[in-house]
């Protein structure tokens, strides 16, 4: 894709799933990829995956929660990398999945440290860094539960309705200075969360045919299918592109 080669691109939760196909992606299109995560054993294995092909690519333990560490971060990926050019705020959790009259504070808490104060901790502190490049584009993972709702999980669909908007905020805010935001929302991708979902429920198998009724292509996504959608959206083939809406779901949505 035109305009990734050399580019210096952020990706959180880049150890597994989504994150990890999107790190490989990004970095096969000739991008700098900065791996960032908060566990250091599997991270250090993507990033040696996708460095033993010849790409570039380093990983940095962050916690999206705590906003020392996110400068402190960004700060080093900027001296060792070089410029921040992209941002992809991919880490995230499910939360606890029980009655909104049953949670308590601190579960709803933990998901919206992650899912909603990471992704405002990495923009803001990524902002200044594409400011001063005069360009950047910011990627930020909501779902299809940031545009309609089940009955489950309620911090977790709270907290990606929550992103769906903030996108579009700094979409507004940030177009002067030549910086796009949009947001991506994948149906059911066959990643490790949703596994632990599934076994969670019952039998993985049967719940995966479950969910995979729920998308009229018949089946769950693949990572891959989302890491392309990301690295389009980081490219210079989406200038047109802000304050979008990315929907990859199955036809989930089209219900």
């Amino acid at each position: 894709m035109r305009g990734l080669k050399d580019r210096v691109v952020v990706v959180t939760g880049g150890s597994m799933g989504i994150g990890k196909a999107t790190a490989a992606r990004l970095a096969s299109e000739g991008a700098k990829v900065a791996v960032c995560d908060v566990n250091d054993a599997v991270g250090k294995k993507t990033t040696e995956e996708i460095t033993s092909k010849g790409f570039t690519a380093r990983y940095y333990h962050m916690d999206v929660s705590r906003e020392q560490e996110v400068s402190s971060v960004f700060s080093k990926i900027n001296a060792e990398l070089g410029p921040i050019y992209g941002l992809v705020n991919n880490a995230g959790i499910s939360g606890v999945s029980k009655p909104t009259h049953e949670i308590e504070e601190a579960e709803w808490d933990r998901v919206f440290a992650i899912n909603v104060k990471g992704v405002f901790f990495c923009t803001k502190h990524a902002i200044p860094y594409m400011m001063k490049n005069k360009g950047g584009s910011i990627v930020n993972l909501s779902s299809i539960y940031g545009l309609v709702g089940a009955e489950d999980a309620p911090p977790y669909h709270a907290s990606k309705g929550a992103v769906r908007l903030m996108s579009k905020t700094d979409a507004l805010f940030y177009a002067k200075y030549g910086i796009r935001v949009n947001s991506v929302h994948p149906g059911f991708i066959d990643t490790p969360m949703v596994q632990n979902f599934a076994d969670s429920a019952g039998s993985r198998d049967i719940v995966y045919r479950q969910l995979a009724s729920l998308h009229p292509i018949g089946r769950l996504g693949r990572s891959e299918e989302i890491a392309d959608g990301i690295a389009f959206l980081l490219s210079d083939e989406s200038t047109f592109m802000t304050g979008s809406e990315l929907v990859i779901d199955g036809g989930y949505t089209s219900r």
